[in-house]
């Protein structure tokens, strides 16, 4: 027997994706308790730059002239995804994403657009090579969330470096503050922070609710329709990382702290399955005078080299794309860590790096920790950086000759849509030939982990034996991806944590 403290139709842990969840319950008239275990509102979500979602043929992408096909891209996923995942969870994320958006847009308070952004993998059969399965949440005045907007996680500026909050929304704060603007016209929804669930209450096989945790007391919330578990992965959980071989390291991690893994064990206990715990969302990282290397993309110019002086990867390939085969070469013993950028003086000292998420700070802190170099001449750059100065010089002059003739011949660099998508079109092989010559020292990041509970197509939890847990259900990180080992496009995560979140309140309703 459990003493309730509160009793709610639908319980939601975590405040990222979950919100869909939530909103859902509330637009349909339940009553809705949302639990987030930090001091604000948002998860990984939040960090987004862009907050979007990998939607295909949605009405926003209809309004904008796109003649894709659900068929088409249907045939795009389940080329890249392979047999990792059920077919039947990657048609369900396929065809259902553009129901949602219909769905949020009958609110006034939800409104997106096209941000084009291609496939991840433009040689793949029916991929999408003019972006135009990718939409974003519009801007939102941070005044329109009042007091609320004291609450929103981000951005990573403010967060890391403790830089201003931005007047405007944008991105992924745009869509958490659009879910909070929203629920917070229903007034049977409950939001709560500081309230991480620490056990899910199980009795006969079923799951009836979840002890909090909140100001140092244990709350019991009964959940009369189901528990829905959203509460982002394990990447702030070092020891989680190493028992499941989660490549990296906690601190280089883009997730938020409270990414502990709390709901994971929670539902394991509960006897939930799961399925790829070694597996991220993958990125290059520039590593920073705190220690950490985080998320990069969007390079202007340069290339990496290993310790050996050698280029080693397509540096303009798709950032997990990227990660993992800078993850499989480490494995192999092959690269060591840091890896270098070599880039020379056309955009100056700084890496021409233009995404680097989290902001570059002063230059003279990154050539005091020894992770930026200068040199007039290649050879005295590689002594500074310890390589063999004859292959980082041998290294440089072939890219030269191949940025001169258009073509990486090495590791075809330039040869999908994606690795164009900043050099407008064009191949992006910028020669290195402009002294004085630098150096910036790179590592591995993640976006967050997506091993997670296995979920049948209606996000309900299945047990070891494959069969749902009544009361249980998993999305976002918390459950085991949908695209299993491969990240298909740009808005994957947040649109497969959207969706799986909005289909378990759905099953919740009898739908």
């Amino acid at each position: 027997m459990v003493d309730w403290n509160d009793e709610v139709d639908v319980l939601v842990a975590g405040s990222g994706g979950g919100l869909a969840g939530a909103y859902t319950a509330a637009r349909e008239g339940l009553s809705v308790a949302v639990v987030e275990a930090t001091d604000k509102f948002g998860g990984t979500t939040a960090y987004s730059g862009g907050g979007g979602v990998w939607f295909p043929c949605n009405p926003v992408l209809r309004r904008a002239g796109s003649d894709d096909t659900i068929e088409d891209a249907l045939t795009y996923f389940h080329a890249v995804v392979g047999d990792r995942t059920p077919r039947e969870l990657q048609e369900t994320y396929v065809r259902r994403g553009r129901d949602l958006i219909e769905y949020l847009e009958a609110d006034d308070h939800f409104a997106f657009e096209v941000l084009p952004w291609p496939d991840y993998f433009g040689k793949a059969p029916k991929a999408r090579l003019d972006g135009l399965r990718h939409t974003m949440p519009t801007p939102l005045p941070a005044a329109e969330l009042g007091e609320l907007g004291q609450s929103l996680r981000g951005p990573l500026d403010a967060d890391r470096l403790g830089a201003p909050s931005p007047d405007v929304l944008i991105g992924g704060r745009a869509l958490i503050g659009r879910f909070l603007r929203a629920l917070s016209t229903y007034p049977h929804v409950q939001l709560h922070l500081n309230s991480p669930l620490i056990e899910l209450v199980v009795e006969d096989g079923a799951v009836l609710g979840a002890l909090i945790e909140r100001d140092g007391e244990r709350l019991a919330i009964r959940a009369r329709r189901g528990v829905l578990l959203a509460t982002g992965g394990f990447e702030q959980n070092d020891e989680m990382r190493r028992r499941y071989g989660v490549p990296g390291e906690a601190r280089d991690t883009m997730g938020p702290w409270g990414n502990q893994g709390l709901a994971h064990e929670a539902g394991i206990a509960a006897g939930a399955d799961v399925d790829l715990m070694d597996q991220a969302w993958w990125s290059p990282g520039l590593t920073h005078p705190d220690g950490r290397s985080a998320f990069a993309l969007w390079f202007t110019g340069g290339i990496f080299v290993d310790q050996d002086g050698k280029r080693f990867v397509n540096e303009s390939a798709p950032y997990d794309r990227l990660g993992r085969e800078v993850i499989r070469q480490l494995r192999e013993g092959s690269i060591t860590l840091p890896y270098w950028m070599i880039y020379d003086h056309k955009e100056g000292e700084q890496p021409p790096v233009k995404a680097t998420n989290v902001s570059m700070v002063e230059t003279e802190k990154y050539v005091a920790a020894g992770l930026w170099h200068t040199a007039d001449t290649l050879p005295e750059l590689a002594d500074k950086i310890g390589v063999p100065a004859d292959a980082l010089v041998a290294t440089v002059e072939r890219f030269n000759t191949m940025a001169a003739a258009g073509v990486d011949t090495d590791f075809g660099r330039g040869d999908e849509a994606y690795d164009r998508a900043f050099s407008n079109g064009e191949p992006p092989l910028v020669p290195i030939d402009q002294g004085p010559f630098h150096a910036a020292a790179f590592g591995i990041s993640d976006l967050g982990t997506k091993g997670g509970l296995r979920t049948d197509s209606a996000a309900r939890v299945l047990d070891r034996n494959g069969a749902p847990i009544p009361g249980l259900y998993a999305a976002g990180n918390t459950m085991a991806a949908v695209s299993g080992t491969t990240y298909p496009g740009g808005g994957n995560p947040i649109g497969a944590s959207m969706l799986f979140s909005h289909l378990a309140v759905r099953n919740m309703l009898g739908d």
